[in-house]
């Protein structure tokens, strides 16, 4: 399992990088794995279809 975070990218920094301005699912070290994406909500949205949380257990 990863641990994924949304992490928007100003157009300053996607000049630099050579990637679209938007929203985009990193890992911790940085690295990019999903996007760009229009929201943050958007963002959010796949790093759980990607990453969903753990089911709980039944007692």
């Amino acid at each position: 399992m990863q641990n994924l975070s949304p992490r928007h990218v100003k157009i300053e920094e996607s000049m630099r990088l050579g990637v679209t301005s938007g929203w985009y699912s990193t890992k911790v070290s940085g690295t990019f794995v999903t996007g760009p994406h229009d929201t943050e909500a958007d963002c959010l949205r796949k790093i759980a279809e990607i990453n969903p949380p753990p089911p709980r257990k039944k007692k």
